[in-house]
């Protein structure tokens, strides 16, 4: 699903003034709170200083769209929520006009992604949640797509590593609920299919898994600095425990007997949405953008 900005649906400039009810300072402009109904069918309900929409308001789109928050001079700036005509809702920060900072964005098939925006797009640290299959990708994202160091969490198993162009890349490893992982390593590889209208041979990229050996699980042991080993400390209180991870990895289970074609058949999911149910039983990654049809 594609992220519909509010870029598409354009609020009414300051020219465009409609009818008014409201506040005026002493040059007659608009200024305070007030109402104004615009030639093309939007409302705006909220302050205004010198003619312009400033501090909290409402703009309702005839489209029914409708954003709640606050305005600097004209634009969306601040804290706001925009609600689109299919359904979607972004709620977060603003500024000028666009998605930017720290937003939430609920999709209308009730996925959702939480964290850093830029400049309208997913940029930085965020978290997208499937509905559908309960997995969630937990990572770095840049210009939009899924790119740099990522944990990809499904129901009883995740995948850990570094995510190109929304693609599994390099070294990574399965971490399953059984108390095993299986370390390996992800190969791009290149799949050329012709486009029979076109007739045009695109190339597709899919991430090809190679593992290389399973373990069982690692435990996750904080390292004290010298001077501050349990011997040195007696009598004090304790220190609180490092923020490497939310908790201790559970003890390793003993190693299950686990088969390397059961194992490879286990990859990291992709988003719903256009991409096939039969694909993802078959470890394509294809197209993980799927969330977001008229939102984010």
């Amino acid at each position: 699903m594609s992220d519909l900005g509010s870029e598409e649906l354009e609020e009414e400039g300051e020219n465009d003034l409609g009818e008014y009810e409201g506040d005026r300072n002493e040059m007659g402009e608009r200024h305070g709170h007030g109402k104004a109904r615009l030639p093309n069918g939007d409302v705006y309900e909220g302050n205004y200083e010198h003619g312009k929409r400033h501090g909290q308001g409402t703009y309702k789109f005839k489209s029914g769209a409708r954003y709640v928050g606050e305005y600097v001079k004209n634009k969306k700036h601040g804290q706001g929520t925009f609600i689109y005509p299919d359904g979607s809702k972004y709620e977060g920060e603003w500024a000028n006009d666009l998605r930017h900072g720290h937003g939430v964005y609920y999709y209308v098939n009730n996925d959702t992604y939480t964290g850093e925006w830029f400049a309208h797009q997913r940029h930085g640290q965020g978290t997208y949640f499937y509905a559908e299959t309960g997995s969630k990708y937990v990572g770095t994202w840049v210009n939009g797509q899924q790119d740099g160091a990522a944990e990809l969490v499904h129901l009883n198993h995740r995948y850990q590593g570094k995510f190109l162009n929304k693609n599994p890349v390099g070294p990574g490893k399965y971490v399953f609920d059984i108390g095993c992982e299986q370390h390996g390593e992800y190969h791009l590889t290149g799949v050329e299919r012709e486009e029979e209208e076109e007739e045009e041979t695109l190339v597709t990229v899919i991430p090809k898994w190679k593992a290389t050996r399973i373990t069982e699980l690692a435990l996750w042991t904080p390292t004290l600095p010298e001077k501050e080993r349990p011997a040195d400390r007696a009598g004090q209180e304790e220190a609180p425990g490092a923020e490497g991870r939310d908790e201790p990895a559970e003890e390793a289970q003993p190693l299950t007997d686990l088969s390397e074609g059961e194992m490879d058949s286990l990859r990291p999911g992709e988003e719903e949405g256009d991409i096939a149910r039969e694909e993802r039983e078959e470890f394509h990654y294809d197209s993980l953008d799927q969330g977001e049809h008229f939102g984010a």
